[in-house]
C-alpha cells in the first residue's frame, strides 16, 4: 500500500486544487505513480449532456497529465455550496463508510496519494440529524497528515496560525504550508512567510508564483511528506 496526504487550505478560492495539481505533476514527473482523491466536490461543472463533471479532478487530471482512473471523487454535487449543504439540496449525504473504502482503494494503486480536501479545515461535510461531520473529523478517521495551502499576501498570518492551531488541538501532523500567489521581493509577503513560520513552528516549504507551471519544490523533499 502507498503513502498519502491530505491537502488542505487556510479558506475558499485561495489556490488549492491549483496547487494540488502542481503537487501532483512534481511527483508524477519524478517517475512515481501518483494519484488523487477527493471525498466530495460541490459546484461541479456540467456537461453537454447533463451529466456532472468533478472540476478539481480535471483540473489535476490536466495539469499532472493523469489517467480519468487516477483522479477520483466519491461525492459530486451541482451547487457551489459547502458539501453539506450541497448534499441537502440533493438529499445525497456522504456516507463516510463509502469514503473510506474509496480511500484505501485508491491508495493501494499508488505509490502516492494526494487527498485534497474541500474548503477550509472547518468545513462541513455532513451535517444533518444522524451525523455532524467536519473536514477535520475526515482526516483524523483517515490518520492523515495536512499540508496547508495559503495565499502569500495579507490577513494570511491570521489565516495560518489559526489554521495550525486547529490542527494541533485535533492532534493532526501539520506538515508544513505552501504559499499561492506569491511575489519574489514584496516586503509584506516575506514578512508574512516569517512569521507564519515562527508562530506555527512549521515550514513554508514552497511559494509558489501566479500562473507557475512547477511546483519548487524537489520530488524528494514532497514524497518525504507522505505517510
Amino acid at each position: 500500500m502507498g503513502k498519502a496526504l491530505f491537502i488542505t487550505g487556510t479558506g475558499t478560492d485561495i489556490g488549492k486544487t491549483y496547487v494540488t495539481g502542481l503537487i501532483v505533476k512534481r511527483l508524477k514527473d519524478a517517475g512515481f505513480r501518483a494519484g488523487y482523491y477527493k471525498a466530495a466536490l460541490s459546484g461541479a461543472e456540467v456537461g453537454a449532456d447533463g451529466a456532472l463533471l468533478p472540476g478539481d479532478a480535471l483540473f489535476v487530471r490536466r495539469t499532472a497529465g493523469l489517467a480519468a482512473e487516477d483522479a477520483s471523487v466519491s461525492y459530486i454535487y451541482r451547487d457551489a455550496v459547502s458539501p453539506h449543504l450541497a448534499a441537502k439540496i440533493e438529499s445525497r449525504p456522504i456516507d463516510f463508510d463509502k469514503v473510506e473504502r474509496d480511500f484505501f482503494t485508491a491508495k493501494e494503486r499508488f505509490d502516492y496519494l494526494t487527498v485534497e480536501g474541500s474548503g477550509g479545515i472547518i468545513c462541513p461535510l455532513r451535517w444533518d440529524e444522524k451525523e455532524h461531520v467536519v473536514l477535520d473529523d475526515l482526516i483524523v478517521r483517515l490518520q492523515l497528515s495536512a499540508l496547508v495551502i495559503a495565499d502569500a499576501g495579507l490577513g494570511t498570518i491570521n489565516a495560518a496560525v489559526l489554521t495550525a492551531e486547529h490542527l494541533k488541538m485535533r492532534e493532526i501532523p501539520l506538515a508544513g504550508f505552501i504559499f499561492n500567489h506569491w511575489q519574489a521581493g514584496d516586503r509584506m509577503q516575506e514578512d508574512n512567510k516569517k512569521m507564519v513560520e515562527e508562530m506555527t513552528g512549521a515550514p513554508v516549504l514552497a511559494c509558489v508564483e501566479k500562473g507557475a507551471k512547477d511546483l519548487p519544490l524537489a520530488a524528494d523533499a514532497l514524497a518525504a511528506l507522505y505517510a
